[in-house]
């Protein structure tokens, strides 16, 4: 029997490889991209920018609602100093000197819708966007972080309002009939804006 020779085994051979993989290999790692994908990218890029930067044209909306506001507080103002002058003339509590009360009491609510919807789009398209920009210094109940909360306080203001102005028709109305349609209708209103900002934020509020 010959005994076997001690020494270190020799390593196994590799598996035989394809002549022509290696050079395929190479030839895909070395391939330059395909230009139409970079070009598009950078198009996708700029355009993202310009429709990002876009969003400042709010800035006119906002505008024309301070204005507007403005005009109302002044002509709040102007209703003021007339009804002063009234009940300087006749003192007594009659309809028309509440009346002027109620339509001041509207017009500066009036104000305060337009101010707060300018308000509320400022902040959603404009500081709500810029993560390291500065804030509006509002108070806590004013700030607006999506449209669920630009619409709770608009339509809140708009059923304020609406709600005076019925009682200033009623005050001054002589027919109890007509009163008591319009006080319908406008409890209608009311009634339907209240569901549709209740169910408006629960479908929010779920993603929907």
């Amino acid at each position: 029997m010959g005994s076997a020779k001690d020494g270190p085994s020799e390593p196994e051979a590799d598996a035989p490889r394809a002549p022509g993989a290696e050079n395929a290999r190479e030839r895909l790692d070395d391939a330059p991209a395909a230009p139409g994908g970079n070009a598009r990218e950078r198009l996708e890029g700029r355009f993202e920018q310009a429709l990002s930067a876009f969003r400042v044209v709010v800035i006119v909306p906002v505008i024309i609602l301070l204005l507007a506001a403005l005009s109302s507080f002044a002509y709040g103002t102007d209703v003021f100093v007339r009804s002063v002058a009234n009940v300087v003339e006749d003192p007594e509590l009659t309809t028309h000197n509440l009346g002027y009360l109620l339509l001041l009491t509207d017009l500066f609510l009036v104000g305060a819708t337009l101010m707060i919807a300018a308000f509320g789009l400022y902040s959603l398209f404009i500081t709500g966007t810029e993560t390291g920009g500065l804030a509006l210094r509002l108070p806590h109940w004013l700030r607006m972080h999506d449209l669920n909360d630009l619409k709770a306080r608009v339509i809140s203001m708009i059923i304020l309002v609406a709600g005076v102005a019925f009682v200033d028709v009623a005050v001054e109305s002589p027919d109890d009939l007509d009163t008591l349609y319009l006080g319908g209708a406008v409890a209608l209103v009311i009634a339907a804006l209240t569901a549709f900002l209740h169910f408006g934020r629960m479908d929010g509020g779920n993603g929907s």
